[in-house]
């Protein structure tokens, strides 16, 4: 019996022996993990010899993607600048006393019935001498082989009765159209001349529609197949107000497709072949950049869960959401996002270069969205440094006040806001409207614009224009002395900590880690009342305690 009892007790001792050895190998494992995790791409180099490839591949990515944006944007200007001055050449040649300078948001205005019937059939004949007048390769659009046809719409009341100014208030729309071809004969007119008549009391629009198609040959010049363009125009003349002023409207939408029957001499079509291998080089490159970050993000779930697993068993505690998040990089998320960015943006390219698809805008906002991300996610490896991480942590550390800030001062802003659209909108072009409202205070609080803001306000309404000085210098003693004061106040402390917090970390070095998680009294009792743990313990306990803040101070172990 007593034999049994002294191997029982044998027993007992060596399996507590190899317990507990292999519970300080898990420790250093798990320990040389944590340290790794948190290491720079060039301390991970000199630790384990692992080439940064997520470095390489980003830098690669940069030059790459900038210049696919730089690419894109030079013929981006050229798509641009050629709808717009063709916008003002078809101003020009169908707007009749058109100066070359919209006057608001209509082109022209018209006061008297004669200024209104000519500009009408200045429209017309206009359009009907297009070959003869424009200077450009424009032509009248066709439709199955047949040309597209000019299209006249007036609206007006119904009438009630043959008494003049007796009308309902429902309107009717009559409309015609003429083939191109037909009115090279002045019959149109002589045969419609009932439709030409207007009755100005009861007329609330006229609208001119019709379809143009053109040439851009000046792509030829970057060595790119050219694209043709159908112009959709539509004029109209604008009386709902009634108010003795017909504001005359232009407006303009382009359609590019590939041109058809088009045989260009030369090089210019192999041009595109090279972009598109140089775009499907940059889908690569997005391609494994994202997969090597989603590697890094799913290492990273699981070393959190390995952490919470051994922190739970051994210690019988819960880690921390501030220690969680310290695992789940938003680095990688973004360089993600961007990835797809850019590998859409790059696949909307290939397929304009190719005259699939036209959504230049749809694929500037792509690409230009993603370089943005991809410069900003530079400052990832700048915040390695210490002396360059100030900016960082100083966002991270001030980003919560600042928000809750700005939320008290938005209610502040969009009372302002609704005020000066309601009182002072039909006094002031910049009130107008809530958007065009919110710009202009903007603008006030940045400095822009004081005086003109001020000195454009007409005294029709004394009351009105004393209520304006009331509301302007309020607003703006408020917001650029108080509100914005406080702002940059947040902003300031919490740089003024990051400091202080950097300069003592690197003053106590790498000794100073546990007097750092030794500033929590609470963390550090419950560590020290903790028996039945070696010393070993006590300190691999101190250090995953504390990981995010050891992380957020730059003090790696």
């Amino acid at each position: 019996m007593e034999f049994l009892v002294r191997y029982s007790e044998a027993s007992d001792s060596i399996r507590t022996t190899i317990s507990s050895d292999m519970l300080e190998d898990e420790e250093k494992a798990l320990r040389d993990d944590l340290k790794y995790y948190f290491m720079s791409p060039c301390e991970k180099y000199r630790a384990r010899g692992q080439i940064p490839w997520k470095l390489g591949v980003q830098i690669l990515k940069i030059i790459m993607i900038t210049t696919q944006l730089i690419l894109f944007g030079l013929n981006n200007q050229l798509v641009v600048s050629y709808k717009e001055e063709n916008t003002v050449a078809f101003k020009s040649l169908f707007l009749k006393g058109y100066t070359g300078v919209d006057e608001d948001d209509y082109s022209i205005a018209l006061y008297t019935q004669q200024a209104v019937s000519d500009s009408l059939f200045h429209v017309i004949e206009q359009y009907a001498q297009l070959k003869d007048l424009s200077v450009g390769p424009v032509n009248y659009a066709q439709k199955d082989d047949t040309w597209w046809p000019i299209k006249i719409c007036k609206e007006h009341y119904e009438k009630d009765s043959e008494e003049l100014y007796n009308i309902k208030a429902q309107t009717e729309k009559i409309c015609l159209e003429f083939n191109p071809v037909t009115l090279n004969d002045d019959r149109w007119k002589r045969d419609n001349a009932s439709f030409f008549v207007l009755d100005f009391y009861r007329l609330v629009n006229v609208k001119i529609t019709f379809r143009l198609k053109a040439v851009n040959l000046q792509t030829i010049q970057v060595r790119e197949l050219p694209d043709c363009y159908d112009f959709l125009v539509t004029i109209a003349f604008d009386n709902h107000c009634h108010s003795g002023q017909i504001k005359v409207y232009f407006d303009i939408n382009a359609l590019s497709s590939i041109c058809k029957n088009w045989k260009i001499s030369g090089t210019a079509q192999k041009n595109p072949h090279y972009l598109l291998v140089f775009d499907s080089i940059i889908i690569m490159v997005c391609l494994s950049s994202a997969v090597l970050c989603t590697r890094s993000i799913f290492l990273a779930v699981k070393l959190l869960q390995r952490f919470s697993r051994f922190f739970h068993v051994n210690f019988k505690r819960v880690v921390c959401e501030d220690d969680q998040r310290e695992f789940l990089n938003g680095w990688y998320v973004m360089v993600i996002i961007s990835d797809s960015l850019a590998i859409v943006g790059s696949i909307l390219k290939m397929e304009i270069q190719s005259k699939n698809l036209t959504s230049y805008d749809v694929c500037s906002i792509f690409l230009g969205t993603s370089t943005l991300l991809v410069w900003v996610g530079v400052i990832r490896y700048l915040g390695y440094f210490q002396k360059y991480n100030v900016l960082i942590l100083t966002m991270k550390a001030a980003f919560p006040k600042v928000l809750r800030f700005c939320c008290c001062a938005g209610m502040i802003y969009l009372g302002y806001t609704f005020c000066g659209w309601i009182v002072l909108g039909p006094y002031h072009e910049k009130f107008e409207g809530l958007s065009r409202v919110a710009e202009c205070l903007f603008s006030l609080v940045n400095g822009d614009d004081m005086f003109p803001t001020f000195a454009q306000f007409q005294e029709k309404s004394i009351l009105v224009w004393l209520f304006s000085r009331v509301y302007l210098y309020s607003f703006i003693s408020l917001f650029i002395y108080m509100v914005l004061s406080l702002f940059i106040a947040l902003i300031t402390d919490s740089y003024e900590t990051i400091k202080v917090l950097l300069w003592s970390s690197s003053c106590r070095g790498h000794k100073g880690t546990h007097s750092i998680c030794a500033s929590d009294p609470i963390s550090h009792l419950e560590i020290l009342n903790h028996s039945g743990r070696s010393h070993y313990t006590y300190i691999f306990l101190a250090y995953t305690y504390c990981v995010c803040r050891i992380t957020r101070r730059m003090v790696f172990l």
